[in-house]
């Protein structure tokens, strides 16, 4: 009898671990709904083959290097991901990438490195703060330090080396910041005419280019149609342009539209809606239109406006209702039965106190990448159609995954990648995207 009684004793305490390390499992598999809420352990995503989606993405495979552009009309089919030569990318993980950045040697002189110190809008508070702007190359704004050096947008070295490294993180669309001829935000200069560089260099590396329209001063829905019309007869039938295949067939251009809340929805409306004024739908400039979500209410303007979807930009959890990661069920649910696209926006982490140095509170640490692999992971428990990343080099707000690298001046020392390497996050970017596309070729059987 004692005999068995070990025997069971033993059994009830092999079959109490196993349940413990099960639920401990389980556990771990669960996004946080905070950076402060980690779950502990989380390792990076194993790296896997990528396959190819039967619903979406680029009209047309990318023509091999060497290839001016492939015409208009090529008649190849749908693909969710190519072979690059930094290896397979694919074109439903995007990325947001910025063309604002000068020097003196390419620009005559440093513009956007040497940001402002934004005052804060309450007078009592932006008192308490700094003021001034930021002298390069020492000095930049930015909390971390690029390993290209601050740099300009228009060397061709430069562009070459961030198409390089966007192909390692295996996103196949860059989502260019955009602003019409003559137009540049508060900081910076006009660099439309930088758009056919970015689209021929990244056609070297077979990455797609979308374009992120930004708000100006005086934009409305009419202005934007302008704005689209330009860009498709200017820009087109290149090679990198990208396309978006519907559940129809159709192969669409793609644009996110920054801050779109601005403009109301009947506004909208009549350039997105088949009865508009001055509708887009149907005609040779009918293209995908992605809203940004900012507040819970804004769900609900952007589907009576005509949009085809929404996403979320923003990189720091809990920042907005679009933004905190614990929403996305619940966003792409309600994009599910409106027939919209929700593409939650991941990133690696946040800090904007180099430009908005009161604004401390919505700093989210990286934790050695972790927070990034926690959005990841809520990014792909929500099942998206595709994801975007802020980003691969908005450096005043610390949401860059382009290289960094440790630096230390007499008045400053930058953040870095550190106990990893300049690549770090190009790598996880990878692998997460070879998981996210194993996974969803599971959902699409």
């Amino acid at each position: 009898m004692a005999r068995l009684r070990r025997k069971a004793c033993i059994a009830l305490l092999l079959f109490t671990i196993f349940i413990f390390g099960t639920m401990m499992g389980l556990r771990t598999l669960k996004p946080t709904d905070g950076f402060s809420d980690l779950a502990p352990g989380l390792d990076p995503l194993p790296m896997m083959a990528g396959k190819v989606d039967r619903r979406s993405v680029s009209r047309d495979a990318t023509s091999p290097p060497g290839q001016a552009q492939q015409p208009a009309g090529s008649n190849t089919k749908a693909v969710l991901s190519n072979s690059g030569p930094e290896g397979t990318i694919f074109y439903d993980v995007h990325i947001f990438y910025y063309t604002w950045y000068g020097t003196p040697h390419m620009d005559g002189k440093y513009i956007h490195w040497d940001h402002i110190l934004v005052p804060h809008w309450d007078p009592k508070i932006a008192s308490s703060y700094p003021r001034g702007r930021h002298m390069p190359p020492e000095d930049i704004g930015s909390s971390f330090y690029p390993e290209l050096s601050p740099y300009s947008s228009r060397d061709p070295d430069v562009l070459e080396s961030h198409m390089e490294q966007i192909g390692a993180s295996a996103a196949g669309v860059l989502v260019l910041s955009w602003y019409p001829p003559g137009l540049a935000d508060d900081n910076g200069e006009p660099a439309e005419d930088l758009v056919p560089a970015v689209l021929d260099a990244a056609y070297r590396h077979n990455l797609k280019v979308a374009f992120h329209l930004q708000p100006y001063r005086g934009r409305n829905d009419q202005t934007v149609h302008d704005n689209i019309k330009y860009i498709i007869d200017r820009y087109g039938d290149h090679g990198a342009f990208y396309k978006f295949t519907t559940s129809t067939g159709k192969s669409l251009p793609l644009f996110y539209v920054y801050d779109s809340y601005l403009t109301p929805p009947e506004s909208w409306s009549e350039f997105l809606t088949p009865t508009g004024s001055h509708s887009v739908r149907g005609s040779a400039y009918d293209s995908i239109f992605i809203a940004l979500i900012v507040e819970e209410r804004h769900k609900h303007d952007i589907l009576a406006g005509g949009f085809d979807g929404m996403y979320s930009y923003f990189a720091s959890n809990g920042f907005s209702f679009g933004s905190s990661h614990q929403n996305w069920k619940a966003i792409k649910a309600f994009c599910d039965g409106n027939n919209l696209l929700f593409i939650p926006s991941v990133g690696p982490g946040y800090i904007d106190t180099s430009i908005r140095p009161w604004n401390n509170h919505n700093m989210r640490n990286r934790v050695n990448g972790r927070y990034y692999e926690t959005a990841l992971q809520a990014a792909l428990n929500a099942r998206p159609d595709m994801v975007a990343i802020t980003s691969f080099n908005e450096w005043h707000e610390g949401t860059q995954i382009e290289r960094a690298v440790p630096k230390k001046t007499v008045t400053r020392v930058y953040l870095d990648y550190q106990p990893h390497g300049p690549d770090h996050y190009l790598e996880l970017t990878r692998n997460w995207a070879e998981q996210f596309n194993k996974e969803k070729e599971q959902w699409l059987m």
